[in-house]
């Protein structure tokens, strides 16, 4: 079974791809985005997988990938085009090579034209492709900077994409209208760039005169993805919170396991946000932890305290969730749940105050 995910950052409007044996849970990720580090960290980890590389399509000019960041986090390999000019990866790929993960595998097939050092990234069965800017839903990267050439696209495409069987399904690195795929069939046909009877010298004159404004981000973003996303002249810095030993859930929720609360109750405020009748209910409470109800935390959060990290607690870890993000808005900025509220706590037999056995 192939575990397949597709993210999305609407900073850039940049899709990353992770895919995994279901198997042997060994995943890559294909161009993962700086700021989204902590988003797919969370997802590696609670999918169980292993992560063994993050692959690029090509160096981007709209957002700084999140390569080194994750290499950081899982030892991860990264593997950027040899053509591409990058420096500080693992693995420099050429065209028709493949990378494994588990019982699965990538064939890479070099796709120039948007940049020099473009890739295509092709599942084993051809059943998925994965374009970066070569190929886009209905259209395709430009060709006016970072070695840009319309006639070496123009080839790539119909050579190394359009010769893919009808049915495969593209993924494009980007989408600036909320589509998600298409297939090789589609794009030959409907495709208003490169698809129907379009020619060379037709798709050259087309992208001659695009007229599109400088990227945004280009001055930035190229020379940080020469060197795979790591910051110039520094180390990587760490966008976890570091009073505690958190784990981030796929859902953006920062969480403290109950063995750490038991040992270092006394250093944070315990915040439940259960009802009265729960707090003092069968399940008990955790001695020192302040009775705040979910419904009337927003108003009551100018009582707690700002120089203390806060723990928050309900029965099973929902609304204790919610209270986080509620206390974040507040402007709370060391924040966690309590993972598996009191049902996890009490299933550890950690200490209560009040309640049943």
């Amino acid at each position: 079974m192939l575990i397949f995910r597709q993210l999305f950052d609407p900073q850039s409007s940049t899709y990353t791809y992770l895919l995994a044996d279901g198997k042997t849970r060994d995943a890559v990720l294909i161009d993962p985005v700086f700021e989204q580090a902590a988003r797919d960290s969370a997802l590696v980890r609670e999918l169980e997988l292993t992560l063994l590389y993050t692959l690029e399509t090509h160096v981007h000019a709209d957002h700084v990938t999140g390569a080194s960041r994750l290499r950081q986090r899982f030892g991860s390999k990264i593997a950027v085009a040899d053509a591409s000019g990058a420096d500080g990866a693992d693995v420099y790929l050429k065209d028709c090579d493949r990378v494994a993960f588990g019982r699965r595998s990538l064939e890479v097939r070099a796709t120039p034209g948007h940049t020099n050092g473009c890739l295509t990234y092709v599942l084993d069965d051809e059943t998925r492709a994965f374009t970066g800017d070569a190929l886009l839903i209905r259209g395709c990267g430009r060709t006016d900077f970072q070695q840009g050439d319309a006639r070496a696209l123009y080839r790539s495409v119909h050579a190394r994409i359009f010769s893919l069987p009808e049915t495969c399904l593209l993924y494009p690195g980007h989408d600036y209208r909320g589509l998600m795929q298409t297939s090789v069939g589609e794009e030959r046909r409907h495709n208003p760039r490169l698809g129907g009877q379009i020619g060379e010298d037709d798709f050259v004159g087309y992208m001659k005169n695009l007229g599109l404004p400088h990227p945004k981000q280009i001055d930035v973003a190229v020379p940080a993805n020469l060197r795979c996303g790591r910051p110039e002249g520094r180390a990587l810095s760490q966008d976890e919170p570091d009073w505690a030993p958190l784990t981030l859930t796929f859902a953006g929720i920062w969480e403290i396991a109950p063995q750490w609360l038991e040992e270092h109750g006394r250093a944070v405020q315990i915040v439940d946000v259960r009802e009265p009748h729960e707090f003092t209910g069968p399940l008990g409470h955790i001695p020192g932890a302040k009775l705040v109800p979910l419904g009337t935390l927003a108003e009551k959060a100018c009582e707690l305290s700002r120089a203390t990290p806060i723990v928050t607690v309900c029965r099973a870890g929902g609304r204790s969730a919610q209270a986080t993000v509620i206390l974040k808005k507040a402007g709370f900025e060391r924040v966690a749940n309590l993972a598996g509220g009191m049902l996890r706590w009490r299933s550890q037999q950690f200490t209560v105050e009040g309640g049943s056995e």
